[in-house]
Formats: C-alpha cells, sequence, structure tokens
C-alpha cells in the first residue's frame, strides 16, 4: 500500500536474551522481510481509509462479539494496530519468541540443555527457516491477536494486529464490499482477544501446555529412527485406506509417543476451539453489522481452497491446511453445542481448564454436553 500504517517498534534482541534459545528472531526477522512480497498499490486516500476504518471497527467488533457471547462485559476495548506486512513480521517473532520462552520455562532441564545444543549455527539456520515460514504466512494473514504483547490499556493483555495490505488484497480478490469484510475480520480476531482477556486462566493453561509437550520431546535420535518401521506400516495404511495425504501434522502424530501424542491432542483441541469459535462468531453476529455476511463466508470459504500447485504445496508443508480444519471442526463444535443449549451453557468451557473439550469431544460435542452438563 501507497500509505504506511503505523508501525511496531523492532522486537528485542532475540539472537542473545535467553541462553536456551535455539532460533535465532533477529535472522527470522530479516530473512522474512527480504523475502517477502510488497503490498497491493492503492491510492494513497483509499490506504489511509482502511488503516482509520480497521482502527474503528477493531473496538466497534469487540462490543458486538460482547454482545453475542455474554462475555468480558466489564473489560476496557483497545483499537487495534493497524500494521503493514514487515511489522506483522516484526509482532509475530516477538510473540512467537515470548511465547516459546514461557513454554520452555515450565519444561524440564532435560529439554532446555536440548536446546542450548542448537546454539550457534543451529539457532541461525532454524531462524533462516522460520522466516522463510514468516515471509509466506505475512502475504497471508489478515490479523492476529498476540496474547503474549503488551497492549498499553490497563486491565487489557496481548496486542490485536490488523494487517492492512493483506486485508485490502483479500477484499479485492473476493470482490465484496470493503466495509463489510473488514468489520467480518475485526469480528474474528476480537473474538480472540476477548476469549485470551476474559478467561484470566486461558493464557498460562495454553503456555504450560506447551511445555509439557516440550517436556515430553526428549526422546533420542536412536529412539525414534526405531519407530520409523513401525511409522512406515502405518503410513502405507493411510494411504491404501485415502486419497488424501495425512499431512505435516499426521506425519508428526506418527512419529510420536502415546505421551507426545496426548501432549499434542491438548494443544490442538485449544486451538481448534479458540479459532473455531471466533469463526462462528464472526458469522453468528449477523447481517445487521455485516450485510454481506454470506457472500463474504461463501468466497472467502472457496479461497481458502484455492491457490495454484506451489501454492497448495506450501500450505501442507506449513500446516496451513491443518489450521482450515481447525476453523471448520472448532466451528461445527461450536455451532452444535450453542443451537443445543445455548450461549450461556456453550461458555462453561471457559469456567475451567477441565471444562475445555478434548480432541474427541471435538468431534462429538453431544459427549461433551454430557460429561459437562449432565
Amino acid at each position: 500500500m501507497n500509505a504506511r500504517p503505523s508501525t511496531l517498534p523492532p522486537p528485542p534482541d532475540r539472537g542473545v536474551a535467553g541462553e536456551h534459545r535455539a532460533l535465532d528472531w533477529n535472522v527470522a526477522v530479516a530473512t522474512a522481510v527480504r523475502l517477502m512480497k510488497p503490498g497491493p498499490e492503492v491510492p494513497r486516500a483509499e490506504a489511509e481509509q482502511a488503516v482509520r476504518s480497521l482502527r474503528q471497527f477493531s473496538v466497534e467488533a469487540e462490543t458486538h462479539v460482547r454482545e453475542l457471547t455474554g462475555l468480558g462485559q466489564e473489560l476496557p476495548i483497545a483499537e487495534g494496530d493497524v500494521v503493514d506486512r514487515p511489522a506483522w513480521v516484526r509482532g509475530a517473532a516477538d510473540g512467537l519468541a515470548e511465547l516459546t520462552d514461557a513454554a520452555l520455562s515450565t519444561a524440564d532441564s532435560q529439554v532446555l540443555r536440548g536446546a542450548e545444543a542448537f546454539g550457534g549455527l543451529g539457532a541461525r539456520g532454524a531462524g533462516v527457516q522460520a522466516g522463510v515460514v514468516l515471509a509466506y504466512l505475512g502475504g497471508k494473514v489478515l490479523g492476529q491477536f498476540d496474547p503474549y504483547g503488551e497492549s498499553g490499556v490497563a486491565g487489557q493483555r496481548g496486542r490485536l494486529l490488523l494487517v492492512a495490505p493483506n486485508v485490502v488484497a483479500a477484499q479485492k480478490s473476493l470482490g465484496v464490499p470493503a466495509d463489510d469484510f473488514r468489520m467480518w475480520v475485526c469480528l474474528h480476531e476480537s473474538t480472540h482477544r476477548l476469549q485470551f482477556n476474559a478467561v484470566p486462566w486461558l493464557r498460562e493453561h495454553f503456555t504450560a501446555c506447551l511445555g509439557t509437550l516440550l517436556a515430553e520431546m526428549e526422546g533420542t535420535t536412536g529412539e525414534l529412527l526405531s519407530r520409523l518401521p513401525a511409522v512406515l506400516r502405518e503410513a502405507r495404511s493411510v494411504r491404501s485406506s485415502s486419497d488424501s495425504s495425512p499431512g505435516v501434522l499426521g506425519w508428526i502424530e506418527l512419529l510420536q509417543t502415546p505421551t507426545q501424542r496426548a501432549a499434542l491432542d491438548r494443544i490442538i483441541a485449544i486451538s481448534t476451539l479458540l479459532e473455531g469459535h471466533a469463526d462462528h462468531v464472526m458469522d453468528a453476529v449477523g447481517p445487521q453489522v455485516v450485510p454481506s455476511v454470506a457472500t463474504i463466508r461463501q468466497r472467502f470459504t472457496e479461497r481458502r481452497k484455492g491457490g495454484g500447485l506451489l501454492d497448495r504445496v506450501l500450505r501442507s508443508l506449513l500446516g496451513v491446511d491443518a489450521k482450515i480444519r481447525q476453523y471448520a471442526q472448532g466451528g461445527a463444535f461450536t455451532r452444535h453445542v450453542v443451537n443445543a443449549v445455548g450461549m450461556a451453557d456453550f461458555n462453561a468451557v471457559w469456567s475451567s481448564p477441565e471444562h475445555l473439550p478434548n480432541r474427541a469431544e471435538i468431534n462429538d460435542p453431544a459427549a461433551w454436553i454430557r460429561r459437562v452438563h449432565g
């Protein structure tokens, strides 16, 4: 975009802080910014209007989300940060570094020693790989709530980032009304902000679950190789019974021990709930807020499936397709429960970690209703 939206300050020096860092975030950011394509060329007035409306809608959207969900009625509301692609990369790298630092601090010393072993050239190489991923995602991501960032507003934690050039590009590609699409995006991201601010234990619980997963990832190379024959047999069975690949997440699960898989299941279940709940809310707010919501949803769903061969391969390798499945599965869970027991009883999911659905219940919401509501 010709008019640059406000940008984030550079992240802290990720290459030196913390002896256990296995990834040089400075290298990741520099790599992503170098590889990233520029945003769309639009007239300055249009760019400035996009920035203004995204800031405005980030506040209005959360008001609508609160009315629908009943969450966080007394919390303050802050404007989202409207950023360009490089600023999103810096913000995403900062948030990921904070998340992994917090998770590693809950893992045992063996995991930390394993991370230290990747120092030097390994950390820089990992940074380059992370930068390639960030460069790809930096041209796709419409918005993101970083629960580990600083909002600068009392009573609010985390930063809501709205990537103006990507929102403009997606809206033009879909051929939908600009203000409707901007509000629709803000509804999704504002839901995430409300989830983490209205549920005080959620941030720490998610961090602890990730730390548990990292603590379980302590198998030696020999142990990993010893599981390969069984993995290959299961992989052949998967291929023979389905036309679709299990994807990168599927291969990771095949290589895991049962304990590791259980830890990953908890992370996937939480992420699927959060994404699906936000997807449900952005549509359920309704035509009175987003008049063209049905058209946007239809075209956006088709867009998620689209792309050329290279784009589809990259999405599979980077786990984007798995993320898209999370939207669908989590949205179906939320709709089923809300339709069956109402939003107030759905909100039992936020009452304690024990009331979160497990991965099996995500696909069987009636089982969650029986367990929680008897």
